[in-house]
């Protein structure tokens, strides 16, 4: 198996982290990963912010712990308590991608090629919607000026990337889902 194969298959969702900010070549070199990710057209249509400064990832993570306890999704809030009470899990870092209005395949592979990167550099990743949670709440706006996002660009997906508490394992590959048509 290749190195490419082996990452692939190594690569897990880890919702559990020191908090120990990455060095700043791995983060420079995920970044970059990203932006060599292939769209349609090569249009591109993607900005990515990376949001590594934990005060303000703990921020995110605290405006959606209250949005959630306070009339959002309580099943969604109640499994997060079971994870351990952290929507963000602890994560010292957060790529951020932001996108044009229709473009969700071109992100979904921005936030493969993230998520695969940080696996290859020993970091744990997950692939994360809920930071849309603080970010479209009451205080969005003042997140928004806080990360200095253009108001023309919204909030696609993001990574969450750190080393993690203690390595996880990849879900189990279901080979009944694959068919081939000769």
């Amino acid at each position: 198996m290749n190195e490419t194969l082996r990452v692939i298959a190594k690569r897990y969702s880890c919702r559990n982290y020191e908090g120990r900010m990455p060095e700043r070549e791995k983060l420079e070199a995920i970044a970059l990963a990203a932006v060599q990710s292939p769209s349609g057209m090569n249009r591109q249509p993607w900005r990515i912010v990376v949001v590594n400064n934990k005060t303000i990832v703990d921020e995110l993570d605290a405006e959606g712990i209250r949005i959630l306890k306070n009339g959002g999704d309580s099943d969604y809030y109640n499994l997060i308590l079971k994870r351990g009470g952290k929507l963000l899990y602890n994560a010292p870092c957060m790529f951020l991608i932001l996108k044009q209005s229709g473009r969700e395949t071109d992100i979904g592979i921005v936030s493969e090629n993230i998520a695969l990167a940080a696996a290859s550099l020993g970091l744990g990743s997950v692939i994360a919607a809920s930071p849309a949670i603080p970010l479209k709440g009451s205080n969005g706006d003042m997140f928004r000026k806080k990360l200095n996002l253009p108001n023309d660009w919204e909030f696609g997906l993001s990574v969450l990337v750190g080393y993690a508490v203690t390595k996880g394992s990849p879900h189990q590959p279901d080979l009944s889902k694959i068919q081939f048509v000769e």
